[in-house]
């Protein structure tokens, strides 16, 4: 099969584009190395794929890949991930993720694309679990705290809206805080690959706020295997890519502490961050149900191959 992969060389791209070619797909990536990396996908390039360098707020580009490679399914991934930097400049962050998954769907609609799957976000859409009756399901209100998850519901209407217009097959995948090997320990996403990073250096965590924080971690081989679950499905979205279990920071600092035998690895405190919400869980009953998928990793195995690959 054609796939073609927005954001491919990224932390979870790149690790679907090596379960494709492991099924033996065509697989083409797009990405603007920005924050994505050429060495993620190393293996990827050696076994075939082939890496585009373009920006997916070039819809010309976009088109024009499209219409090359005929993609019989999308995955779009690339986006704007950082909160806070959603929260800096909102009309950036909207350009990338609302214009560009614009242009995305453009592009697979003009090249006659069957299937797109969309990477959207659990831990940001809803807004604060507090109070709420946790994990939440996909009809629970939308309420984002921040401009990354208000840019990530728009493009889940987007996807819908292309239904309606053009019959465009698409599903959007709400993930949970998404963890594992590939993940940057430099980058400002990511706590779990940024205290590996720290433990590594024999350094000590920063936690904002008092630690009691919680979010739902799935490891990154699981959300793979949803997507592609997804992608083989034509059910409609949208579906939560979680555990449905609730994690403070303070727990990951003391579970990584015991794996790195480290005893003085203790967290420094910060003031809290605007725009992060204090607790939250999602719910991948549906998931379950409709795709039959559901997280296999328990967060313990996750976080030993974590920290084994940094």
């Amino acid at each position: 099969m054609r796939i073609l992969v927005t954001g491919g060389a990224g932390f979870i791209g790149s690790n679907l584009v090596d379960a494709l070619l492991a099924r033996g797909d065509e697989v083409t990536v797009v990405d603007d190395l920005s924050t994505g990396r050429r060495e993620n996908l190393e293996q990827a390039l050696a076994g075939g794929a082939a890496l585009v360098e373009a920006d997916i707020r070039d819809r010309e580009a976009l088109e024009g890949i499209a219409r090359e490679h005929g993609p019989e399914v999308v995955f779009h991934l690339a986006a704007q991930i950082d909160v806070r930097k959603s929260i800096a400049d909102p009309a950036w962050d909207a350009s990338i993720n609302v214009g560009g998954t614009a242009n995305v769907l453009e592009a697979a609609r003009a090249a006659g694309c069957g299937r797109l799957v969309f990477s959207s976000t659990g831990g940001a859409i809803y807004g604060e679990g507090e109070g709420q009756e946790l994990p939440l399901a996909e009809d629970a209100p939308l309420a984002p705290e921040a401009p990354y998850g208000q840019s990530k519901f728009a493009g889940e209407g987007y996807l819908s809206l292309y239904e309606r217009l053009y019959g465009l097959s698409s599903v959007p995948l709400r993930l949970g805080n998404v963890y594992g090997p590939r993940q940057d320990p430099l980058g400002e996403a990511g706590v779990v690959a940024i205290f590996c990073g720290r433990l590594r250096e024999d350094g000590r965590p920063t936690v904002f706020g008092d630690g009691k924080q919680t979010r739902d971690y799935i490891y990154v081989g699981d959300v793979v295997a949803a997507m592609l679950a997804a992608a083989g499905s034509d059910a409609t979205g949208p579906f939560n890519v979680g555990t449905g279990i609730e994690t403070d920071v303070l727990e990951l600092v003391r579970q990584l502490a015991e794996l790195g035998g480290a005893e003085s690895f203790e967290p420094e405190f910060a003031p809290p961050r605007s725009g992060e919400v204090q607790r939250i869980s999602i719910d991948p009953a549906r998931a379950q149900r409709e795709l039959g998928w559901k997280a296999e990793m328990d967060l313990a195995e996750g976080l030993r191959l974590t920290l084994a690959s940094i």
